[in-house]
């Protein structure tokens, strides 16, 4: 089957030109959905082609709007005619394209463009398997970003992979994707080693395994993580905390496929896809001398830093109905009453989704009936605070600044928009500046208020954020 691929010609493309452009890429087998008059289609999944001749606004705006919709992989295809530097290039990948080629007529390089789109397209495939779908949950355009890059690297290469992140952010799940999506044909099993279980006296048995007799208590001969690892993956948890002695003696085994048990002379080879883990700062251990840099560039081929919750806050409510459902598979969706999902999307998780799972542990386990989940399944323990009064919060100094403004003759307009700008500034301040999770505290779309910020403060462009915003 064709992959099929949306095209959109932006700037004063000359109609010969987008025939020829379109032509190519169909002769190569691609299923081309051409958009000549320019008109912009709804966002669908997929990938997608941006052809332009000169490098304006309206192309960034074109990209922006796929990063925000988060669903479509863009290819910027740049004719021949016009001068790209590096700067324009990496502008280009900021504001979401995936990658830029150039289109020459004489040279079309189309085999380039095709083998980008075969790929992406084989990634969307495994990212909707259920693999992927039915094991880490979310839509959010952040986790998604995440979700595809290690869905290529687990599928379509052998290399070593550092997860970092904070505790709870699914590390481990991450690491079983990557080896449930692993296509060689005799994988071996999955061997998880939690580096800050080891023991230092009995590590080198854990790594190496050792032979009957090594030491005390070594009744009988026993195979290490290395051994048991042959032909699979060797996911290490936590590897920030290896002791340096024994970050040495990994090296040895990453660098050169052998090692010898305990007590034994014999080499033994193993191969295996190494993934690490930790929610250290590795570089940082790298500088102070708490971690070797040999060992942390063999381990770190590839990196991937997996969002906290608070980053990816449109997945809460998935996530928890996920959790939820598996706790109570007889309860109808949706689960949550209006007052629930406020609170659940509200809470903060210091704990990540492990938080959020342990929080539908405790409310399932108090709620009954086949009816939606009410605030009274909440524990004591894990009700919020109360807050500051509705019907007062605007008395003091708010009241004050309005009572200075109309002394100096400011009218209610300027004074409504400087109380917008400044709740905005006020919420993404308090929320690290992640838009998803301000743009719930402020009850508006996240699209909105994107919208807004792009916009800039001095006015307001689009009739949604008004009518959102006021």
């Amino acid at each position: 089957m064709p992959t099929r691929v949306g095209i959109r010609f932006l700037g004063n493309v000359d109609p010969a030109v987008q025939d020829r452009v379109t032509g190519v890429l169909a002769g190569a087998g691609l299923s081309v959905d051409s958009d000549p008059r320019g008109q912009r289609k709804s966002p669908t999944a997929g990938s997608f082609l941006v052809v332009f001749d000169h490098l304006t606004g309206e192309v960034f705006e074109e990209l922006r709007m796929a990063e925000i919709w988060g669903n479509r992989r863009v290819l910027a295809i740049a004719l021949a005619d016009l001068m790209l530097d590096s700067s324009d290039v990496w502008s280009l990948l900021r504001c979401g394209a995936s990658d830029v080629v150039r289109w020459d007529d004489a040279d079309p390089p189309v085999r380039a463009v095709s083998a980008r789109l075969d790929r992406w397209a084989e990634i969307d495939r495994l990212m909707r398997s259920h693999s992927v779908r039915d094991t880490l949950i979310g839509d959010s355009p952040t986790w998604i970003a995440v979700l595809r890059q290690v869905v290529e690297v687990a599928a379509f290469t052998q290399t070593a992979i550092l997860l970092t992140g904070e505790s709870g952010t699914g590390k481990e799940l991450v690491a079983r994707l990557i080896h449930r999506l692993d296509r060689r044909p005799d994988r071996g099993p999955f061997v998880v080693l939690d580096c800050t279980t080891v023991v230092p006296t009995l590590s080198g048995s854990e790594f190496f395994g050792h032979e009957r007799g090594a030491f005390t208590g070594a009744v009988a001969a026993r195979d290490g993580a290395f051994a048991q690892a042959n032909g699979g993956t060797l996911f290490l948890d936590e590897v920030g905390e290896l002791p340096l002695t024994l970050q040495a003696e990994l090296l040895r085994v990453i660098q050169e496929g052998m090692y010898k048990r305990v007590g034994s002379d014999i080499w033994r080879d193993t191969e295996f896809r190494l993934v690490c883990a930790t929610n250290r700062p590795l570089r940082d251990a790298v500088k102070n001398g708490g971690f070797r840099s040999d060992l942390y560039y063999r381990i770190a081929a590839w990196g991937c830093e997996l969002p906290p919750l608070r980053e990816r806050v449109d997945d809460i409510l998935p996530l928890a109905t996920h959790f939820l459902s598996a706790l109570i598979p007889s309860l109808c969706r949706p689960p949550f009453d209006s007052a629930m999902t406020e609170y659940i999307s509200r809470r903060d998780y210091p704990g990540n989704v492990r938080d959020l799972r342990l929080l539908m542990a405790r409310i399932a386990a108090r709620h009954v009936g086949d009816g939606p989940v009410t605030v009274g399944s909440v524990p004591e323990s894990e009700r919020p605070e109360a807050s500051v009064d509705a019907l007062t919060w605007w008395q003091g100094s708010f009241e004050k600044a309005i009572e200075n403004a109309l002394g100096s003759g400011v009218g209610l307009r300027e004074i409504g928009k400087r109380a917008q700008d400044t709740a905005i500034a006020v919420a993404l301040a308090a929320e690290g500046g992640s838009l998803r999770r301000a743009s719930l505290r402020l009850g508006v779309t996240e699209r909105a208020l994107q919208m807004r910020r792009s916009a800039g403060s001095s006015t307001m462009q689009s009739d949604e954020v008004k009518d959102q915003i006021s």
